[in-house]
């Protein structure tokens, strides 16, 4: 929760008053939160909350509806789990805006930048896929309720663009079943404006250190019973590191019609062209050092390889993304009962350079989505319908082409594949009102997936290359190993029931607890992963020195889904002027997919863990202190861990940060002049390894931003980051077993400065 603006002083002037002469009784009870609409005039479809993710935007009403956010913002916080809302406002004075700077400030959402700009930082929630490098797993990634996954539950994070968003909601935990997302973590859903919700025109530009520069357009507008919105966003930077260059191109637009007094649709149509080069970790000597520096790969040192790491220099890697997104959603009405029906086709172009022991990973493929929903609300007093079902139906399929990186160009063809995928997601629930202010909400979940891979590589033998481990740049003999098949066909079935109660037993509090299951399948980047690559060698080629030497360049493990049985709790309220948002969680994991390397970081491909636990604590406080200064806390708290593991015992799970904070205060000098701080501080070390071997430190970063309007068209900004200029690591490579001297540490930006300009008319 935020109290933000005018809305934010009012609640102030409102809660000085109402606090001397109320005091809220609160007392724990029981809840579930996959469910939730109820029937209201037509309002904006593109959330996915309760309710908004059946309606479509206003364009016929002036005044008459509320904003896009504050619906969405109250069927939000109706959702008895854990719940939140990103607004545009939250993030003013922002410059360089990335995913990571919009979801920072969200308690339960942790997010590890690896390189700066528009990369992969590394996003999770209640550490779901929380061990994959690069990050491609774990949470449902919705643009205007449509997935930006691959049928496989894939995605590419960086394709997502906080700049266009008009709000973002994010679901942790079940609270995403009803949009088919069954996983662990949850969902997040990106949430473009409307020609209705925002009409006329917009300009920005933004530059600053490290080379950035930034454009982006805007316009839209509404005639009679049509509106339509269409979006252009430029960014590009050179990087704070050495081989750090970023570019983003985005284009979006969506165009929506009144068909008649209970039917709208909206059309929606979006390319994205990401491209960012991989500047890869370094070892901790290089980090407090030269943390500009990309590193060279291990030293031979008394015919002993030292410093293990991936060779950046020779092998620029680097990745270029682009993806072609169209959809539609049309929603009817016929008095209690509601029908939503939503098509959608993504196609995906994705090249990875990967370093040598990995190779050049090129991806092209088309998913469709196909989703329907239907709620049923007689009591248009009841905040959740009686009756929800959600079909969401993804499948797609994708070709596969593995080459050697030779010094950073593309070399011999590896390995050849077309990849089809399935996932077919089945959500029912009943909210059942017993009186006194307290619901029953039982709902159920069924997943089915299906994984298949042909192997259409055809030659008999795999090409290897290598390079001397003393010279790296000093290419070894050629080699070949024998090709095998990887195929594979895999179906996964699961049932994820949930059972809770909520109990609102004052109009500004809410409790809530809930037991869920959840049902995670692999991807196919688990299924099928290239291993036996070193520093120095290819996929299948284990020692440099032995092109002859056989073995195997992919890895297809028969892995299991992963599930998990979660209880919760938390608390929704508002003291006068102060907001809290407050939940706990305990999961009991099955099977969790851990996507490991080795000491030198080459990977080994995907496990299931046998048993792990994972406990966290999500904490929001906010609070419009006067009517000129606020602020805003938001505390995660991780403790994931193996359980009786016969090599890990009960170690830490490597990469997920104990302690989490982000604190934010602004003062409002005028009404056209702000200042703000904010501060990100991670308290305490990360085990890098599941060995628990190697830490990467705590560190915390100040930021200074200010915001001034010259008039109601026109504002400036400015932005100073890491104003103390501190050295960290942001985030790691995730290894099984770590090496002290190993490259596994990415540094964060160091002190940088940005400043921008918006016109509006």
């Amino acid at each position: 929760m935020t109290i933000r603006g005018q809305a934010g002083q009012a609640a102030f002037r409102t809660a000085r008053a109402d606090t001397a002469t109320r005091a809220p009784i609160l007392l724990a009870g029981l809840a579930m939160a996959s469910l939730g609409a109820a029937a209201s005039p037509p309002a904006h479809a593109q959330s996915a909350a309760p309710g908004a993710a059946v309606f479509l935007s206003p364009v016929m009403v002036e005044g008459q509806a509320d904003s896009a956010e504050a619906t969405a913002r109250r069927r939000l916080e109706a959702i008895p789990g854990g719940t939140a809302l990103v607004a545009e406002e939250d993030l003013a004075g922002k410059a360089n805006v990335t995913v990571s700077d919009a979801l920072s400030g969200v308690p339960g959402v942790v997010v590890q930048n690896f390189f700066g700009g528009n990369d992969q930082p590394r996003i999770q929630i209640r550490g779901s896929g929380l061990q994959q490098n690069p990050v491609e797993r774990g949470i449902l990634a919705l643009q205007n309720g449509l997935p930006l996954n691959r049928a496989d539950g894939s995605y590419i994070v960086g394709l997502a663009n906080p700049r266009q968003a008009e709000f973002t909601e994010i679901y942790r935990g079940y609270t995403a079943n009803r949009l088919g997302a069954s996983m662990l973590g949850g969902a997040i859903n990106v949430i473009s404006p409307t020609g209705s919700s925002a009409p006329g025109y917009r300009l920005g530009v933004e530059g600053g250190s490290f080379g950035q520069f930034n454009t982006s357009l805007q316009a839209g507008g509404s005639a009679g019973k049509l509106d339509g919105l269409v979006q252009v966003q430029r960014s590009q930077r050179d990087g704070y590191r050495d081989y750090n260059r970023s570019e983003r191109t985005g284009f979006d637009a969506n165009a929506g019609a009144v068909l008649s007094d209970n039917v709208t649709t909206r059309f929606f149509a979006g390319y994205t062209d990401l491209s960012f080069d991989v500047a890869g970790p370094l070892t901790r000597q290089l980090l407090e050092s030269n943390p500009k520096a990309v590193y060279t790969g291990p030293r031979v040192v008394n015919g002993v390889a030292t410093n293990p790491g991936p060779n950046v220099v020779r092998d620029r890697p680097e990745r270029e993304a682009r993806q072609f997104r169209v959809g539609n959603r049309t929603t009817a009405t016929f008095g209690a009962h509601l029908l939503d029906v939503a098509l959608g086709y993504t196609h995906t172009d994705d090249t990875f350079r990967f370093p040598i022991s990995s190779g050049i990973r090129k991806t092209e493929g088309g998913d469709v989505t196909a989703v329907a929903r239907y709620a049923y609300s007689p009591d248009a007093n009841q905040p959740l319908p009686l009756f929800e079902t959600t079909l969401r139906y993804v499948v797609g399929s994708a070709d596969r082409e593995d080459y050697l990186n030779n010094a950073g160009s593309q070399g011999a063809l590896f390995g050849r594949s077309t990849m089809d995928a399935s996932t077919l997601a089945l959500h029912g629930g009943l909210n059942l009102p017993l009186g006194n202010a307290v619901t029953l909400s039982p709902a159920l979940t069924v997943t089915h997936a299906t994984r298949e891979n042909d192997d259409t590589f055809g030659a008999a033998r795999r090409p290897t290359i290598a390079f001397n481990p003393a010279n790296p740049q000093v290419a070894l003999p050629a080699g070949s190993i024998p090709a095998g098949d990887t195929s594979y066909d895999r179906s996964y079935t699961g049932v994820s029931p949930s059972l809770g109660l909520t109990w609102k037993p004052l109009e500004d509090h809410t409790l809530y607890a809930a037991v869920s299951r959840s049902f995670e399948p692999p991807t196919h980047d688990d299924l099928i992963a290239t291993v036996n690559g070193t520093p120095n060698s290819s996929a299948g080629r284990p020692n440099p020195a032995q092109p002859g030497l056989v073995s195997t360049a992919y890895r297809t493990p028969d892995l299991k889904a992963q599930t998990a049985t979660t209880v919760e709790a938390g608390w929704r309220g508002r003291f006068g002027v102060v907001a809290v948002d407050a939940g706990t969680y305990y999961s009991w994991v099955k099977n969790e997919l851990l996507s490991l390397r080795d000491a030198t970081g080459a990977s080994l491909g995907a496990v299931n863990a046998d048993r792990t636990r994972h406990f966290g604590v999500d904490l929001g406080l906010s609070a419009f202190l006067t009517e000129r200064l606020s602020g805003r806390i938001a505390y995660s708290f991780q403790d994931f861990r193996f359980q009786d593991d016969p090599v890990r015992g009960d170690n830490r799970l490597a990469g997920a940060p104990r302690h989490v904070i982000n604190a934010s205060a602004r003062y409002d000098i005028t009404t056209a002049l702000s200042v703000g701080a904010e501060v990100d501080w991670y308290p305490g070390r990360t085990p890098v390894d599941n060995m628990n071997s190697v830490y990467t430190d705590g560190y915390a970063t100040v930021d200074l931003r200010s915001t001034y309007a010259i008039n109601e068209r026109v504002s400036v900004y400015g932005e100073a980051r890491n104003i103390f200029d501190a050295t960290y690591a942001s985030s790691t490579l995730i290894v099984d077993q770590a090496s002290p001297t190993q490259a596994v540490y990415l540094p964060g930006d160091g002190r940088a400065f940005y400043a921008g300009l918006k016109v509006s008319f």
